[in-house]
């Protein structure tokens, strides 16, 4: 995609990081509690972005991705579940078991 967040066209990291204008982008509750150690949001939001994410957690994402699953623990995709009413976690393979009854 692209090197640095910054240089796709549509995230939000130009407005959260530095401070670019925008008409569509409005500050988060989480995105302002960056700021409540007396320093700027923005200065906490762009050390976010300074390492590199460990490749098992790059890994586990793509395959949250790819197979339209949430990316979270288990009481999360719990939430998830209950609000949109389908399933977000990975199932088991192959068929399901008949029923002994």
């Amino acid at each position: 995609m692209v090197v640095h967040p910054a240089e796709y066209r549509w995230s939000s990291y130009r407005v959260n990081a530095q401070s670019e204008r925008s008409h569509i982008v409005t500050p988060h509750a989480q995105y302002l509690a960056l700021g409540v150690q007396g320093g700027q949001p923005a200065d906490a939001y762009r050390e976010l972005f300074n390492k590199d994410l460990e490749s098992e957690v790059v890994d586990q994402i793509r395959a949250a991705t790819n197979g339209n699953n949430v990316f979270g623990g288990s009481k999360f995709a719990v939430e998830v579940e209950a609000m949109i009413g389908r399933r977000v976690q990975r199932g088991s393979p192959g068929r399901p078991k008949k029923s002994t009854i």
